[in-house]
């Protein structure tokens, strides 16, 4: 549960970003979003900062915030260079961890899958990103994590703009047959799981059409 107004602003628009509700291209104002939750504008200005850190939001100079909106060739890079750090720590988990290692992701993989099936979309969303995100903590290097997180929230964004409702943007299924290769110890299987993961999820890249939306109806503030 958030514990700040701060936090609860964070999810709200994460949210809004992951549902669609605020589209690609949005651009967020201090003041608007200062007078939507009651906030003063440098916790605005600190929110969207760490959602800019995410990946979610593009900070141009002189223009201010907009949700982001990778084109159809940074997605290409993007998904690339996820293959490349993703089989990184697929090596390093072989050799650096034991089956006990993975209980915690066994837990995380079940919330997703609980999350999905009571149709709590956005928990859905937020669990299936973080598994990449847990998988590469084990593998314990720190640069690592931090070039994933920034990739994954970059193409979980994109995955769950073009997935019709109802269709997983990360599948829980696909988590579960890595950690039984990693847990086996079978580098091989637990590299061709985790390709053909991330395969998947390029795949699920449709283009879908725009929509119109009113900000404070898309944060729930109606």
């Amino acid at each position: 549960m958030p514990t700040s107004n701060e936090d609860r602003m964070y999810l709200e628009i994460y949210d809004a970003i992951m549902e669609h509700r605020l589209p690609a291209g949005t651009k967020l104002t201090e003041e608007g979003l200062g007078e939507i939750y009651g906030i003063a504008r440098h916790t605005v200005r600190r929110v969207l900062a760490k959602l800019a850190a995410d990946g979610l939001v593009d900070i141009e100079r002189n223009r201010g915030a907009y949700i982001a909106s990778p084109t159809d060739e940074e997605a290409y890079e993007m998904f690339e260079l996820r293959q490349t750090l993703e089989a990184l720590v697929m090596h390093k988990l072989i050799d650096k961890t034991r089956k006990s290692d993975y209980a915690a992701l066994r837990a995380l993989v079940k919330r997703e899958r609980d999350a999905y099936m009571r149709g709590d979309r956005p928990q859905w969303i937020r669990l299936s990103a973080e598994f990449h995100i847990e998988l590469a903590k084990l593998a314990g290097n720190s640069l690592v994590v931090e070039a994933l997180r920034r990739l994954v929230s970059r193409t979980t964004l994109l995955i769950s703009a073009s997935s019709p409702t109802g269709q997983q943007p990360c599948s829980f299924d696909e988590h579960a047959a890595v950690l039984d290769a990693l847990e086996k110890k079978d580098h091989t299987k637990a590299h061709e799981e985790m390709m053909h993961h991330l395969g998947q999820c390029a795949c699920r890249l449709l283009d879908r059409p725009s929509q119109r939306f009113d900000l404070r109806s898309a944060l729930g503030k109606t």
